[in-house]
């Protein structure tokens, strides 16, 4: 791996650092000490604790602790960096070669070398229980080359690899387990190479992980264990932690900052992230399956009110899938969609409804979920929709509408955003993407100029692929993009080391607990 110029990291800042400590510093200069328990609240349930099988973005902050990545991201910028893969290198435009760090096992003591690596691509690629197909879809073969060493041909030019194994794909899972799994998936036990390793699933309440004592960075993880409480009434979830019944939560709701920070116990931690709120489209079906109705929709969400109503605000009104700080972010694209209400009406009119439109959309049922909706609800009304939502918990509403039920035109959830954007684009945006509800056809050249943001390693070439992905999803409506939110992380005192990041998904590599 070769190391990355001044221009490509200047490229690749977002311009905003995270870790700003709003109540007190977030990082101590004491030496980290190991031992106690983290306790963490948690605002949902995992859809799965199988990397390849889940669907919710939510997992990540639970298959992070129990599953480490052939690359990481750094926290600033998330540029890749070597984890599991010690080195890679591009050594020709549709080869891929990883060296595999030596040395590391599974959880259940099995070695993590080039065989399990094959296997777990192989399968993230191909298994018909992968929601993840669509990251690694540029991947023709991947042989093992050496004992520590895989190699991957490509079908096309794929830049984006070492960013894509940073996430879902490139969690690493016991072939061992998975093969003496009955259903092929070990959603309910997993096992990882991660920091810790699984110890119980208590379905919505609780899941607890233990330190792994083989891990393979030295003196990691501090802490012996961590006790996720799944608490989806976030006031709930904040009043935890102020009361010591929790040390931490995360994603914690803007409206939670003034409260929190009149209490002298309480340290906050806020930074810039790829967080967006925005409404998904089932365009394969009515009403969304004409484009005059997906403009109408995006032009009566009048985002600027969105952020300070809904998100007191802390956040960025998002005209597309990249905020403003992004390397990528095309700020043409963001004014194609002005409030214009009249507009709406218009477009609506020419679509054949004249009078309000009714559209059913699915969403989460907690308190600040239910405040998003009665905000849309009103600005749709005034455009000439009749908006409703059926809400259900976060991993059943998303498996019912990203699933094979197909629930509701539309869903209102966050997009946590993904190391390299061509992953965003790629996951929502393809014609069999997970995330592509109704798993409807796209423009060709969408299509392409996805490919083409992945087909160089020079930093231009992609911004100028990525304009034109912006444009083309924004001027078919693909997606009504609401706000970036600014995480907000809560803890107490002794939590320490804490970082934000951009992806607003929390880790807890450095974390060490004050006793």
């Amino acid at each position: 791996m070769t190391g990355t110029t001044r221009r490509e990291l200047m490229a690749l800042m977002t311009g905003a650092a995270a870790g700003v400590a709003l109540g007190g510093p977030a990082f101590a200069q004491a030496t980290p000490k190991r031992g106690g328990i983290l306790r963490i609240s948690a605002p949902a349930n995992p859809s799965s604790l199988d990397p390849a099988t889940g669907g919710a973005g939510s997992d990540h902050a639970f298959l992070f602790t129990m599953y480490d990545t052939l690359t990481e991201w750094e926290f600033e910028t998330l540029k890749p960096r070597p984890g599991l893969a010690e080195s890679w290198k591009f050594s020709d435009p549709t080869t891929f070669v990883m060296n595999i760090r030596a040395g590391v096992t599974f959880h259940d003591g099995t070695p993590l070398d080039a065989e399990a690596v094959k296997f777990n691509l192989d399968r993230n690629r191909s298994d018909p229980k992968s929601n993840i197909k669509a990251d690694l879809a540029a991947v023709e073969s991947v042989d093992v080359t050496g004992p520590m060493q895989v190699t991957l041909k490509l079908k096309n030019p794929d830049a984006a690899l070492p960013g894509i194994l940073s996430d879902r794909a490139g969690m690493m899972v016991s072939p061992s387990a998975l093969k003496a799994s009955a259903d092929g998936n070990v959603t309910r036990k997993p096992v990882g190479a991660g920091a810790y390793s699984f110890v119980s699933w208590a379905d919505g309440e609780k899941i607890v992980v233990k330190r792994n004592e083989k891990y393979w960075k030295p003196n990691r993880p501090y802490p012996d264990g961590i006790e996720m409480s799944i608490i989806p009434e976030l006031a709930t979830g904040a009043r935890s932690v102020t009361a010591g019944q929790n040390d931490l939560m995360y994603q914690l709701p803007p409206r939670q900052k003034a409260i929190l920070e009149r209490s002298g116990n309480i340290k906050l931690a806020n930074g810039p992230t790829l967080y967006v709120f925005q409404i998904f489209l089932n365009w394969a079906k009515p009403p969304f399956d004409d484009i005059r109705v997906r403009k109408a929709f995006n032009f009566a969400i009048d985002r600027e009110a969105f952020v300070k109503a809904a998100l007191a605000g802390l956040a960025e009104p998002a005209y597309m899938n990249l905020p403003k700080a992004h390397w990528a972010y095309d700020a043409s694209v963001a004014g194609l969609y002005p409030y214009n209400p009249d507009m709406s009406k218009k477009l609506l009119a020419e679509a054949g409804h004249k009078d309000a439109l009714p559209i059913e959309l699915v969403s989460y049922p907690d308190q600040d979920s239910v405040q998003r909706q009665e905000i849309l609800i009103e600005m749709f009304r005034k455009a000439g929709m009749n908006v409703q939502f059926k809400n259900a918990p976060i991993a059943e509403a998303s498996a019912a509408f990203f699933g094979a039920e197909k629930r509701g035109s539309g869903i209102l959830a966050a997009w946590t955003g993904r190391p390299d954007p061509s992953l965003t684009y790629s996951l929502m945006f393809t014609k069999d993407a997970y995330y592509n509800g109704g798993r409807a056809p796209v423009p060709a050249e969408l299509e392409a100029a996805i490919r083409e943001s992945r087909a160089s390693e020079d930093i231009e070439l992609r911004r100028k692929a990525f304009a034109t992905v912006q444009r083309l999803v924004m001027e078919n409506a693909f997606v009504a993009p609401l706000a970036f939110q600014f995480e907000l992380v809560a803890m107490n005192k002794k939590v320490q080391r804490y970082r934000p990041n951009l992806l607003g998904k929390p880790k807890y590599d450095d974390v060490w607990l004050e006793s």
